[in-house]
This record gives C-alpha cells, sequence and structure tokens, in this order.
C-alpha cells in the first residue's frame, strides 16, 4: 500500500474527472500533481503541481513519473505512446491494456465479440472497400469516429447504405464503426470498482437519459426488469476479468425494445454517470479510485438516498438560464461546478445532485429547478 502523507499521486489529464479524483485523494492526504497541456485545466486548480506540457514531452513526462508513487488517467484519450512511457517508469492503473482497448471503438467491439458479449449489429469502416461488406448490417444506422469521439463527436447519421460513403466522406474517411440504429427501451449504466487481488465491488445501475447525444441526467435506483441487474454485473465482471482491471471501470448498456440487453461501451475510468455517488454513496467512485490505485481496500457503495444527477451544460449560461438562487437555497440539491472559464455549447460546466426521498420525488425537484 501507497502510505498517505509525502506520497504524491499522478493522473494524466486535467478535467472535471481529474478535478474531482484529486479531491478525493486530498481528502485521504495524497497530494496530486495534473499533467494536461491546458493551461486551464479545472484539476490544475486544486492539484499540488500542474506539468502543463505535451503529451509527447519525454522530459516533461519524466519529471512527472519520477516524482509520483502511481498514476492513474482521466480520460482515456492521452496518446497510447505516453501511457506506454509511463507504464515503463510508475504504476498505471488501470493497465495498458484496457486503454488500448477502450481508445478504439474498432477494438472495443471486437474485444467484446471474443468475450460473446452481444452489441448491435455492426461493421468496421476502415478503408473505401469496406463499405460493400459493411452494407450488410441493418439500416438506418450511424458511423461512429473509432477514435476521439464522445458527447455526440464524431457521429455521422447513415439513413441507408446508399449513404454511407457520402457519411464516410463527412467523416473525412477516418477509421469507424458503422453500428444499427435500434428502437432503445432503455439505456443505463453500471459502475465498478476492481482491487489488484480481483475484489471488486459494483454500485447501484444508473438510469440515463441523453439529449443530442450527451447525458443530460442520471437518476438512481433505476427502473430495469428483475433480471437485468444480474445479467448486467455478470457481463461487466467479465469485461473487468478478461482485462485484469484495476481500478475504476464503467460499461454502458443498451434495453432494445424487445427486452434484449446489449452492450454499448466501457470506459476506464470514473464515469458522468457516476456523479451521483459524490453525495448519495457512502464511498464515491473517485474515492474507489484513489483507493484502487494505492491499494488499499475498496469502500462500501451503498446508496443513502435516492438522487437525480443533472449536467449543467454551457447552454444554460449562454442562454441565461441558470437561476443561482433557486439551486443553492434547495435543501436538497448539492451544486457542483468544474470552474470552466468559458461556456460553450454541449461543454459540461458542472452538475446537481438531488437527493431525495425517491426517485419520483428526484425527478419532480429536477422538473422545477428548469
Amino acid at each position: 500500500m501507497i502510505q498517505p502523507g509525502a506520497a504524491i499521486l499522478g493522473v494524466l489529464g486535467g478535467g472535471q474527472l481529474g478535478q474531482m479524483f484529486v479531491q478525493a485523494a486530498s481528502r485521504l492526504g495524497y497530494g496530486v500533481w495534473v499533467y494536461d497541456p491546458d493551461p486551464d485545466a479545472p484539476a490544475a486548480q486544486v492539484a499540488a503541481r500542474h506539468f502543463c506540457q505535451p503529451f509527447a514531452d519525454q522530459g516533461a513526462l519524466a519529471a512527472f513519473c519520477a516524482g509520483v508513487a502511481a498514476v492513474t488517467v482521466e480520460r482515456e484519450q492521452v496518446p497510447l505512446s505516453t501511457l506506454t512511457f509511463c507504464a515503463g517508469r510508475v504504476r498505471l492503473r488501470p493497465g495498458l491494456e484496457a486503454l488500448r482497448i477502450a481508445q478504439d471503438r474498432r477494438l472495443e467491439k471486437q474485444f467484446f465479440q471474443r468475450l460473446g458479449l452481444p452489441t448491435v449489429p455492426f461493421a468496421i469502416v476502415s478503408e473505401d472497400r469496406d463499405h460493400q461488406s459493411a452494407a450488410r448490417i441493418p439500416f438506418p444506422a450511424i458511423l461512429k469516429s473509432a477514435q476521439d469521439g464522445y458527447d455526440g463527436k464524431g457521429q455521422v447519421n447513415v439513413p441507408s447504405a446508399s449513404e454511407l460513403p457520402a457519411a464516410w466522406e463527412q467523416l473525412g474517411k477516418r477509421p469507424a464503426v458503422l453500428e444499427s440504429r435500434i428502437t432503445l427501451q432503455q439505456e443505463f449504466s453500471l459502475i465498478l470498482a476492481r482491487e489488484r487481488g480481483g475484489m471488486t465491488v459494483f454500485y447501484p445501475l444508473v438510469e440515463n437519459r441523453h439529449r443530442q447525444g450527451i447525458l443530460d441526467y442520471s437518476i438512481v435506483p433505476a427502473h430495469v426488469p428483475e433480471n437485468i441487474p444480474a445479467q448486467a454485473h455478470a457481463w461487466a465482471l467479465a469485461i473487468a476479468k478478461a482485462l485484469d482491471y484495476v481500478g475504476v471501470l464503467a460499461v454502458e448498456f443498451f434495453l432494445d425494445s424487445e427486452g434484449r440487453l446489449l452492450l454499448n461501451e466501457m470506459a476506464p475510468r470514473p464515469h458522468n454517470s457516476g456523479h451521483f455517488s459524490i453525495d448519495a454513496c457512502v464511498h464515491s467512485q473517485f474515492d474507489q479510485q484513489v483507493r484502487a490505485l494505492v491499494g488499499l481496500p475498496l469502500g462500501e457503495t451503498r446508496l443513502l438516498s435516492p438522487v437525480l444527477m443533472q449536467n449543467l451544460l454551457g447552454d444554460l449560461w449562454l442562454d441565461d438560464k441558470i437561476d443561482w438562487e433557486a439551486w443553492l437555497r434547495h435543501p436538497q440539491v448539492k451544486v457542483h461546478l468544474y470552474g470552466k472559464k468559458e461556456a460553450r455549447r454541449g461543454r459540461k460546466m458542472g452538475h446537481l445532485n438531488i437527493l431525495a426521498e425517491s426517485r419520483e420525488a428526484a425527478l419532480r425537484t429536477a422538473e422545477s429547478l428548469f
């Protein structure tokens, strides 16, 4: 175990997930160094030190690794060369294989296939000649960039097979995954934490609602069919075991109109839909990220209160729709702002955790605030 006190932990990436990791580590007595080329990175505002250098700067990376006892990631889009460099010098959790797979939708889908876990029908499009075979999946479909796509970015709707070449051109002919559009009954996520010996804890299932490809709100407890939680747990655990995973892992699921469970994607880090755990669970997902990294036993994930997590996007700032009075005065609302200097449409500026005696009450409160 890495003892708190003088020990310094490192995090690659300085967004809001890194910020919340730093805050969790600080409560346990660990200092944190953040590595991110953005001078305004939210995590840098609370970190002991900010390495504001390009991810390709091996001199800066070497100095960063030399000063920390272990390293984790804030986002999976950190260059693989950077991750490899750090893994050769200091403990990196999660490991390289999980991060490599999560960086590329093609590898991720193929990984799920090898485990025998069902996904929506898909095809890989890496060059023009792939169009003919890709056209065999059911349409309408959506073409997703294999790398760097998130929150609806890097995606093009493809109504029919004949429109695939134009969609491929619109995406810049980048490697991509073509997925059939299915009729959804529900979207939900499951967040787990796993330690080096294999001990695994799960958070309650999270029911997610999206708007324009971005998570709008998450609510716990989720309303799902009785057989779904055990199935989701088994699949998520199979993924974690196959990767010999250490850390926090989020797995996203679809429930289609016929009640079939399908895997969507995984995130090898804390997840936006897990922010409810900060105020509504014994230990948050960020507490677990710290504990898994330093070798502490994992904490309890028990839900203390029904909760709705509402994302606050930059649109609210730009459209002058912020009601500070209502948010800050409500006795069951916890406000979390990330300290981002510029509001942009679709940009996550913060979130609210709305605690209530029931999920229905949490939904009513959310409706009254927006």
